[in-house]
């Protein structure tokens, strides 16, 4: 009985990795494409339509100065160790960004909650989602809507300061502001 198992389990074993890719063929191929030319070409008017690039370029005009937040403000609350308190100093900052993100209803933005590098993967996750929901709730109880705010928490993972001393420690406890 146990052969006949140990048959069934090598047949079942070899057949799951059969593939069933021919390496044999030739790759496909599509004749029906045809070049393009850039859009600075020298092609001249009778150029073909369907040979130009239908590719975009980027304009960077003023529809995306938007997106770093209000002139002249931080992005940035800080919070002492261990906690999610907003500090009385932060409070001019929160209000400048609520009345930017109101006044535009389409306006989107991310809470990022970091931590410090003290501290479990798990807590500071934790952590990290309370000072950005701290900062969420401070935005909503200045009128910004709760479809406009997300608070995402990224722990220790993504510190804005490298290094093990109180000063790179300061720097990394944190929440930041991100317009999308």
């Amino acid at each position: 009985m146990k052969k006949l198992f140990l048959a069934l389990s090598a047949a079942a074993l070899m057949a799951g990795c059969a593939s069933s890719v021919k390496l044999d063929e030739p790759p496909v191929s599509d004749a029906t494409l045809k070049p393009v030319q850039p859009a600075d070409s020298n092609a001249g008017a009778n150029a073909n339509a369907a040979t130009k690039s239908v590719v975009e370029p980027v304009r960077l005009n003023n529809a995306n100065n938007d997106m770093a937040g209000p002139n002249g403000v931080g992005r940035v609350v800080y919070f002492d160790y261990d906690s999610f308190i907003i500090k009385p100093d932060s409070q001019a900052l929160i209000e400048s960004h609520a009345r930017f993100i109101k006044s535009a209803p389409g306006r989107k933005v991310v809470i990022e909650g970091n931590t410090d590098e003290r501290g479990g993967r798990e807590y500071n996750l934790a952590l990290g989602q309370k000072r950005a929901e701290a900062v969420r709730r401070a935005l909503g109880l200045l009128g910004v809507g709760d479809n406009q705010v997300e608070a995402v928490s990224f722990g220790k993972e993504k510190p804005a300061e490298p290094g093990m001393n109180e000063e790179a420690f300061a720097k990394n406890r944190r929440a930041e502001i991100a317009y999308r």
